[in-house]
């Protein structure tokens, strides 16, 4: 299942699972990243029309991505993303940052003021706040977002299947289907192939899966 064979009529998966881990590593920092920044803001530097703009992001959380697939790949096509794994970065980046807002948002929000303004009185900024106090201390809804954002991503496969069409650069959710639907059903391989699309995952639960709860009972879940 990870090298393949030529007598058996099947390519490895060990090119599509590094396609995979390429992919939802720096696709799930990002939007852990961004999310972080964009719920400081919301929560700690109120602006006027920032809750219009909380409820906005909310929204594309509802958006159901069938509706968007054909605009999707003519965007993608003109600014030269269709069919590679930076677009696939982009993709989950951009749908990732509205629930990764919203947690970073309430997890802060939990976080009390008097923080925000003794950095202040010291003279930092905004970024300078974000830095010395609220990074430090967010270390349990990184955890939640980066166990959610890489669980989603590692497993999509609608995505997948729809901006990267080359075998050579499609992830391993992809590669298992294609290996699924082959003429030679080969079930120990395909039992195999799925205990490698599973792992990471498995994995990633095994050693973050205490700090999930925990970030779930400090409140970054709560409305």
């Amino acid at each position: 299942a990870w090298l393949g064979s030529a007598t058996q009529g099947f390519r490895g998966l060990s090119n599509n699972f590094w396609n995979s881990v390429r992919l939802a590593v720096p696709a799930t920092l990002l939007s852990a990243a961004l999310g972080s920044m964009d719920g400081y803001v919301l929560s700690k530097w109120r602006f006027r029309g920032s809750d219009s703009l909380f409820a906005l992001l909310l929204f594309g959380m509802f958006i159901p991505y069938q509706s968007i697939l054909i605009p999707l790949v003519q965007v993608l096509s003109r600014i030269g993303l269709y069919g590679s794994i930076p677009g696939l970065i982009f993709v989950h980046v951009v749908y990732g940052i509205p629930i990764t807002t919203l947690i970073f948002r309430n997890y802060y929000a939990t976080v009390p003021a008097e923080l925000v303004e003794a950095g202040k009185i010291d003279g930092a900024g905004i970024l300078g706040i974000y830095r010395s106090i609220m990074f430090p201390i967010s270390m349990l809804a990184f955890a939640v977002v980066m166990i959610w954002q890489f669980t989603s991503i590692w497993n999509d496969f609608l995505f997948g299947v729809i901006v990267t069409p080359r075998p050579a650069v499609q992830p391993i959710t992809v590669a298992l289907n294609n290996l699924a639907g082959s003429y030679i059903v080969e079930w120990n391989v395909q039992m195999a192939g799925a205990l490698l699309a599973a792992l990471p995952t498995m994995l990633l639960y095994i050693v973050l899966g205490r700090y999930f709860m925990r970030g779930l009972l400090a409140g970054s879940l709560k409305a």
